[in-house]
Parts: structure tokens; sequence; C-alpha cells
């Protein structure tokens, strides 16, 4: 992906470094090491402050050169994503109001609620702010087994689709439909939800590479990639070792990389009905 020499979005929240905490940073192996420590006859005070002496090194420590450049490319996809949606929204004489992205170690505070790591990245309209701890691009990679820059790209172009939602009113209406829904029905109002927002990170492909050129050979292949790995179908399948369609909540692996192809193929945001949309 050709991302240098583009400008990186000021719409950027940096809180690496500020939040790990004491039972988070320390976890059940402290508490184990510390128990072990008062049973051979030592202060456990000693390991407690060990753990703040370590956490407040690690706080302050500044970010190494692998992580200051995927926070520069995050600042910079962002800033592309500001680009094509603002040229979208001005063709319909409208304004578009971009998201706040938020970078974070460990945990942090959201509109939404407490986030952390663990969660992975998302969107929250409550602050109308993209939460994503950089260690996730790596997760992308080695867990996942979805490399590329372009895949990084993808997944917050995906959220930022969210944020589009959010400002045209689909998410809110889904919301309102919650409580008159029984589980399995929502889950399935929630996969559309999802799978237009992966159509909406392909329409922003499609226009960013209009106007940047950013695509390079393999780009497209690497996002597809990464909607296939997180497929629903894909990561119960991972961890169960079976799949249950009543409980996905973002679609099957084909149906994500279906939306995201869709959405680069027209670059038409009006062909993202997925609500109507009952085959794929």
């Amino acid at each position: 992906m050709r991302w240098m020499g583009n400008r990186e979005s000021n719409h950027v929240e940096d809180r690496r470094g500020g939040g790990s905490g004491l039972i988070a940073g320390g976890g059940i192996g402290t508490i184990v090491i510390g128990l072990l420590y008062l049973l051979l006859g030592g202060d456990p005070a000693v390991v407690v402050n060990q753990v703040i002496q370590n956490q407040t090194q690690s706080s302050t420590a500044p970010p190494d050169a692998e992580s200051e450049k995927l926070a520069s490319f995050s600042k910079v996809v962002l800033g592309l994503t500001e680009d094509v949606w603002d040229s979208i929204y001005q063709s319909k004489d409208d304004q578009y109001l971009p998201p706040t992205l938020v970078l974070f170690t460990q945990q942090t505070q959201s509109g939404c609620g407490f986030a952390s790591a663990a969660t992975g990245p998302f969107y929250c309209p409550g602050d109308q702010k993209v939460y994503i701890d950089l260690s996730f691009f790596e997760d992308l990679t080695n867990r996942f087994n979805a490399p590329g820059e372009f895949a990084m790209a993808y997944v917050i172009a995906h959220e930022v689709g969210h944020h589009i939602q959010h400002l045209n009113g689909t998410a809110a209406a889904v919301d309102r439909m919650q409580s008159t829904l029984s589980e399995k029905e929502f889950n399935q109002l929630s996969v559309k939800l999802e799978l237009q927002a992966d159509f909406l990170a392909g329409v922003w492909a499609y226009h960013a590479n209009q106007l940047k050129k950013i695509l390079e050979p393999g780009d497209i292949e690497a996002a597809l990639n990464a909607a296939s790995a997180i497929g629903d179908d894909r990561l119960q399948q991972q961890a169960q070792g079976y799949v249950v369609p009543d409980a996905f909540t973002h679609g099957t692996s084909k149906q994500r990389m279906y939306w995201f192809k869709k959405g680069f193929d027209t670059g038409d945001p009006k062909q993202g009905n997925t609500f109507a949309n009952t085959e794929d």
C-alpha cells in the first residue's frame, strides 16, 4: 500500500502507554508470585512495589520505531477516509463530520464504557471515536493469518464505516429495534449492519485509490483475506470446533468478502443495502 507521503489526520488522541493499571498489568501471574513469595517468608510488598515500578517504566517508555510507524500509518489511513468521505458528502451538498481515532495501550475508557485490547478495534457512537490498540495489527498477522498493510487499512475503514452508519441514522434505527426482537432476530440485523460497514470499507478503497493511487498488487487480496479471517463461521470453528449460525453477529467469511468486494467494484454507497439482501 502506498501510504507514505500522505497527510496524517489531526483527529487523533494518542493515549498509548497510560492504560495498564495494577491489576491489568500484574494479572494472575503477579498474584501467584506474591503468594509464593509470602509462603517463602518474604515481604509481598516487595512484589507489589516491583510491579508498580515496572508499570511506571513501561508507561513512560517511549514507543518503539515499529509502534510509531503503525501509529503514523493509522493516522494516514484515517486521513484518507476523511478525504474520501468528505468528497462524497460534498457531492451531496452535505458536510462530513469525521470521527476521532483513539490509540491506546491495553485498556482505556470510552463513551461506550471500558475498552481493552481484547475487545479489538471498535467504533463508539456515544463519543464518535474509533478505538484501536495497535497490538491488534500484530494479532491480525500472527493470530488471524491476515498480513499486509491494506489488511490493516481495511480494519480502520470498516470502523469508519460504522461512523457513516451513525451519521446517516442506520445504526440508531437498528438499535431501536433491539427491544422488539428476539436475540436471533437482532443478531441477524447486527450481521447486516456489519456487512454494510464492510461494503463501505470497499467503497472507501475504490475512492482512495482514485484520489491517491494507494493500491499495489495484492492489496485487495489482503483486505479480502482479512475479511475472511474474521468471519463469524471461521472464528467460531477455530474457537469451539463447530459453528452456530444463530449466534453470528458480523457475518460469514464469504459474506464479508462479498460485500467488501462489491463496495470496491461499484464505488457507489447507494449499492450497499445489505438489509434488503437475503442471499449473500
